[in-house]
């Protein structure tokens, strides 16, 4: 690939430290939880694995909400330090890519979009195509659909889609010439 055309580059580079990425290996602890509470909850009340009960205990409820709302902040996290990247213009605020999550059937369609963005920047900047944003949407998809069916495995599916698209942003910021992003705390998995 060409480097960066006018369209994407603006401004002098500057070594403005870029705010941290997401610490993805929370989103992995939340699907941990989440199998385990899926374990005691089908245990406890067996109805559960037959779909008797509709509505979840809240000790199961918890994780999986929360591993949605931290997978949404990550989203947001990315698109803030896309936006914060000297010398690159990105199309996507973060609010929109977090929002438009929340718009039915357009979401299906957003999820490549905003994969699409990111790819762009990270395959410019490696000079080759690296990042397979289809690849990585269509695990997304497929993640959101598991979380129905089994929503431990479902989050962890979505974490580690999640987890490519960081490790390939990562990969980029370091060839694109930025300083790395800041990191607050141990990141063990990211």
């Amino acid at each position: 690939m060409d480097s960066p055309g006018a369209e994407t580059r603006t401004g002098p580079v500057s070594a403005a430290p870029l705010p941290p990425l997401p610490q993805i290996w929370i989103g992995y602890l939340l699907a941990l939880a989440t199998v385990v509470a899926e374990v005691v909850a089908v245990s406890l009340h067996p109805e559960i694995a037959t779909g008797g009960q509709l509505i979840p205990p809240l000790y199961l409820f918890l994780p999986v909400f929360i591993g949605a709302v931290y997978w949404l902040a990550c989203i947001y996290q990315f698109h803030v330090v896309m936006s914060r990247i000297p010398g690159w213009l990105h199309p996507i605020s973060p609010a929109r890519a977090v929002g438009f999550h929340f718009i039915p059937f357009y979401n299906l369609y957003w999820i490549f979009k905003w994969l699409q963005e990111i790819a762009k920047f990270v395959n410019s900047s490696l000079r080759r195509p690296v990042m397979k944003p289809v690849m990585a949407g269509v695990a997304i998809l497929v993640a959101l659909v598991l979380r129905f069916i089994d929503a431990g495995f479902g989050l962890l599916l979505l974490f580690l889609a999640t987890s490519y698209v960081s490790a390939c942003l990562r990969q980029a910021l370091a060839v694109f010439g930025v300083p790395p992003p800041a990191v607050e705390g141990p990141l063990p998995f990211s």
